[in-house]
């Protein structure tokens, strides 16, 4: 019988990924993993750009060239890292409900009330309905893993898909907060009537009592109603805006000073969420809604890591919204995002992740 230590020593971490393994192209299942990513290829709710439904395969397929002597966890790799299945006809039905859908949003944008139009309304009742169903599966299949014991994080699809991934950590932690990357506030309320918006997921996830805090960062986008809900949580929410940011870099601040600050206001418990059109856009020009502004790739990784070496304990992640385009760029980003996020992970967890390699 062939074991993890059999793996480990037979394979050449220097060679490219196995294409016929899992994620990064190791050779372990899911039982000899310690981080089991969930894979969620859904967008039914999106009225911009399209495709986060495709990341989780676009990142499994780049994640194959990313070299894995990682400079700061060289030994990450040898603790595995497993991708699951999606859960069946997720893909099927996201393609199934935005069609459904698009209509809705057109009269929306037309400005038609959906309450006059009784397809409509029963349209948005069914898109609803298999929006809730879409959480509770993911709730379930993230909790099938944590009561294995391992470490879970949810690849996207759009937005929307982690709140299930929350509320499954919520069942194993009394309270914890969310390190929030995006472009967007996302608290919007049932936005254009869909309960389960991409943007309305921070709403959602402060009906989770045990989310004690949210602090939000990168955010160039929102509206009068997010601003509204940021003040009536009494600092539950804490936003730092890019404008805010960049004005505190151009005076002077340095981005250790920033790091140090936005991890002092996160409780013992966190789990990132991670949009990736936080970042710059030239990181993710296809995602579905691109803001100008925003941080580096490298602004990220230094914040995960001065957290993952905090007194602050990383108890998962989500990263979504990457979405392919004409070439393997979103993918190849998110790919190696996804595998520094292991890194910080299993860093946080007091796993053997090697020491950093210095030149």
């Amino acid at each position: 019988m062939t074991t993890k230590q059999d793996k480990i020593n037979n394979f050449d971490p220097s060679q490219p990924g196995l294409e016929d393994a899992s994620v990064f192209g190791l050779p372990f299942t899911a039982e000899e993993s310690e981080i089991v990513i969930v894979p969620v290829p859904w967008e039914v709710t999106v009225s911009y750009g399209a495709g986060a439904s495709l990341g989780p395969d676009a990142v499994l397929e780049a994640s194959y060239q990313v070299d894995l002597l990682h400079q700061e966890f060289p030994e990450l790799w040898k603790l595995g890292i497993f991708m699951d299945e999606a859960p069946k006809k997720m893909k099927k039905n996201s393609k199934k409900f935005k069609k459904l859908a698009q209509p809705i949003i057109e009269a929306l944008e037309k400005g038609k009330l959906i309450e006059n139009h009784p397809g409509l309304q029963q349209d948005l009742d069914t898109i609803n309905y298999a929006c809730a169903d879409m959480v509770e599966t993911i709730k379930q299949q993230t909790l099938k893993w944590l009561d294995k014991g391992k470490l879970v994080a949810l690849l996207g699809g759009d937005h929307s898909t982690p709140l299930g991934y929350y509320q499954a950590l919520a069942e194993k932690h009394s309270d914890f907060g969310l390190l929030h990357l995006d472009a967007h506030m996302d608290l919007r309320i049932a936005y254009e009537g869909f309960a389960y918006s991409h943007a309305s997921v921070m709403y959602n996830a402060l009906q989770i009592p045990n989310i004690t805090k949210i602090v939000q960062i990168g955010i160039r986008d929102f509206c009068e109603q997010e601003v509204g809900v940021v003040k009536n949580e009494n600092g539950r929410v804490v936003v730092h805006t890019d404008m805010d940011m960049k004005k505190e870099e151009f005076e002077g601040k340095t981005w250790k000073q920033k790091c140090d600050e936005l991890i002092e206001q996160l409780p013992e418990k966190v789990c990132i969420s991670f949009d990736i059109d936080g970042m710059y856009p030239w990181y993710c020009p296809n995602t579905g809604t691109p803001v100008p502004g925003g941080f580096s790739f490298e602004q990220a990784t230094y914040l995960f890591s001065k957290l993952a070496k905090s007194n602050k304990k990383i108890i998962g992640f989500d990263l979504v919204e990457v979405a392919p385009g004409d070439n393997d760029w979103d993918g190849n980003v998110g790919a190696r995002m996804l595998f520094h996020m292991c890194g910080v992970l299993a860093k946080s967890q007091n796993l053997n992740v090697g020491e950093p390699i210095i030149f």
